[in-house]
């Protein structure tokens, strides 16, 4: 077997290469490229945009042939002036670095900026073609201005010319309450603080401590499409459309056109022109209304004089009222006349029928007897059913009362006695003894009870019972009475 030589070229490397860790080499490397590449400037498309929870921006800019990846760290994202969207040209400045976790370099980026006008339109295009498609500019969500408000909101800076022309403006026309909402008109910050103003005046109360606007102005003077830039921006064109309050866009001068115009309810070419848009001129107002007051105070009294007129013509084809009410005094003198006699008749007849509906004091003794009589009746039923039915419960009551003990009998019986003592009070209340008492008397013949005249007469012997003892009257005999000749009255005693 030969020998291979160790130095051989083409084989494995010589013992004085120095040996790296990954970490190491990664390290090495990181180093080099910051070094070398501690501040540029690249220009590329942007793809792939990612806004995780944590507020970090994730994105890669492109060409033709390679593609970097990019990231803007939370802090710095905030304060970017414009935001990279899918498809946008930028030139963005920053740092390469590395990311040994997946051995790739990456460029963490500062700022972004547009590539040029060009990339700007086309991307302000593209956004005004997508909020028209969800109908943020239709024209049928417009509202109208009102024709005098009380309160005006105004968006603007608050160290502008721009306040002073509209507060200026006001002052000359119809002066006004102004409540002035203070925002940022560019850079970063401005999209966010005009879409809160818009939404904070909405939210304040009717009535609240601080008074409502009835229209609100943004406004901001002219610049370039970068300055206006805040303007184009989805959460301030979101916000217009969504406000309840009428809305004038006065920004920028009268060539410049932001995508706020479009959402808002009219757009002012300048911010003195929308002053002008939000109330009338007072002088003018003035005018209008003595006009209009003269006239309605002239057709008023040609109206006056023209019905006088009428009326004066038509009440000489009248008749005398006198001729027109004769007929009708004459009327009511008769009919006052019959009067007094129709409601003496009228009270008669209504006598006459109370005396028909009220029953003789006869009928009324009638029915009294038969009442009594058949109180009698029932009380000597009653009387008569009591016993035999105290005798039966008495005997069903036997064998049960045998099978208890001496208390439970006890208590058993007690609460019959109790039951039993109630239904003979019942009896003595309900029976005609009880009736005796109040004057009354039973009166039987041949021991049968006499409830008629003829009764007592054919009976032979009488028995009168009373509430304290009885009356028996002797036997009597029978009298004849010649015929034809009624019978005399018989003396009971």
């Amino acid at each position: 077997m030969d020998l291979i030589d160790d130095d051989s070229p083409g084989d494995s490397p010589s013992p004085n290469t120095p040996e790296f860790s990954v970490s190491d080499l990664s390290g090495a490397l990181k180093r080099v490229i910051e070094g070398e590449f501690g501040q540029v400037r690249v220009r590329g498309e942007v793809s792939r945009v990612s806004r995780p929870a944590s507020g970090h921006l994730y994105f890669d800019l492109k060409d033709d042939r390679a593609v970097l990846a990019a990231i803007v760290w939370k802090m710095q994202a905030v304060r970017l002036a414009q935001r990279p969207e899918e498809g946008m040209e930028v030139v963005a400045t920053g740092r390469l670095t590395t990311y040994p976790g997946q051995s790739k370099y990456q460029m963490i980026v500062d700022n972004i900026a547009p590539a040029g006008i060009g990339a700007l339109m086309a991307m302000l295009e593209k956004r005004r073609a997508k909020l028209a498609a969800e109908g943020l500019f239709e024209v049928a969500r417009k509202r109208p201005l009102p024709f005098l408000p009380g309160v005006i909101g105004v968006i603007t800076s608050p160290s502008g010319a721009v306040i002073r022309d509209i507060l200026h403006r006001l002052r000359d026309r119809f002066p006004r309450r102004v409540i002035v909402w203070p925002v940022a008109v560019q850079g970063a910050n401005c999209a966010a603080e005009v879409a809160r103003a818009i939404a904070g005046f909405n939210a304040l109360p009717v009535g609240g401590p601080i008074p409502r606007p009835d229209v609100l102005i943004v406004a901001r003077g002219g610049g370039s499409i970068e300055d206006l830039w805040g303007f184009n921006e989805d959460i301030v064109v979101r916000a217009a459309a969504a406000s309840a309050i009428p809305l004038i866009s006065a920004v920028g001068h009268e060539t410049d056109t932001t995508l706020i115009d479009h959402a808002a309810d009219i757009r002012a070419p300048t911010p003195t022109a929308a002053a002008e848009l939000a109330v009338p001129v007072r002088l003018d107002l003035i005018a209008a209304t003595a006009a209009l007051g003269a006239r309605l105070a002239r057709a008023a009294a040609q109206g006056v004089a023209q019905r006088r007129q009428r009326v004066a013509d038509l009440a000489r084809a009248l008749p005398r009222p006198e001729a027109l009410t004769g007929q009708a005094r004459q009327r009511l003198d008769a009919v006052e006349a019959r009067l007094p006699l129709a409601l003496a008749m009228l009270v008669a007849r209504r006598r006459a029928a109370l005396a028909r509906l009220t029953p003789s004091p006869a009928l009324i003794r009638a029915r009294a007897a038969e009442a009594r009589r058949r109180l009698d009746g029932l009380s000597a039923r009653l009387s008569a059913a009591l016993p035999r039915v105290l005798r039966a419960e008495r005997q069903r009551l036997a064998p049960v009362a045998a099978r208890l003990t001496p208390m439970v009998m006890q208590a058993r019986f007690g609460r019959l006695a109790d039951q039993v003592a109630a239904l003979e009070r019942l009896r003595i209340t309900l029976g005609y003894e009880a009736t005796l008492g109040r004057g009354y008397a039973v009166v039987r013949g041949d021991g049968q009870v006499v409830t008629t005249l003829a009764m007592a007469r054919a009976a032979i012997a009488l028995d009168i019972q009373f509430a304290d003892g009885h009356l028996s009257l002797a036997p009597r005999a029978p009298r004849k009475t010649p015929r034809g000749t009624p019978p005399e009255q018989g003396s009971l005693l």
